[in-house]
């Protein structure tokens, strides 16, 4: 089974945009197409980004939407601890992810953050991990082949 780490702002997505890319992504996982991994930092920083009072206002999400949303993340992932060793990016945030994702064994790492795309070094060393980094697009284009 392909196991997946889904950015941060994919999840995100998922829950303001029903009809986007990453919508689609969550059906898939939803009829077992791949496996995600996650960290209770990553759950704990899409927590912090659907509670931002605008993020609410604008899309009308209730404090119910939001935990129901991460209590679903947190049952159907598989778990991992992050020990922080990595530092390779400007945004600690993004060593985050990237650990994440080679301790849970992903093959993908989906993310719209052109830090993470656009740096060939940090692609190079994802890619020694087994990791390759891509853009939602490609991944359901993967996907639907």
């Amino acid at each position: 089974m392909t196991v997946v780490l889904l950015d941060t702002n994919i999840w995100v997505s998922m829950l303001i945009n029903p009809h986007g890319f990453p919508a689609r992504l969550q059906k898939a996982w939803f009829k077992g197409q791949f496996e995600v991994v996650m960290s209770i930092p990553l759950l704990e920083e899409i927590a912090d980004v659907l509670t931002w009072p605008r993020i609410q206002k604008k899309y009308g999400l209730t404090t119910q939407n939001i935990e129901e949303f991460l209590t679903l993340l947190q049952q159907r992932a598989i778990q991992v601890i992050p020990t922080g060793q990595i530092q390779l990016c400007r945004d600690p945030d993004d060593d985050l992810v990237l650990e994440t994702a080679i301790l849970g064994k992903a093959q993908y790492l989906v993310s719209r953050d052109d830090d993470l795309k656009g740096d060939s070094d940090l692609v190079r060393y994802m890619q020694k991990h087994g990791v390759e980094i891509i853009s939602v697009q490609r991944f359901f284009d993967w996907l639907q082949n």
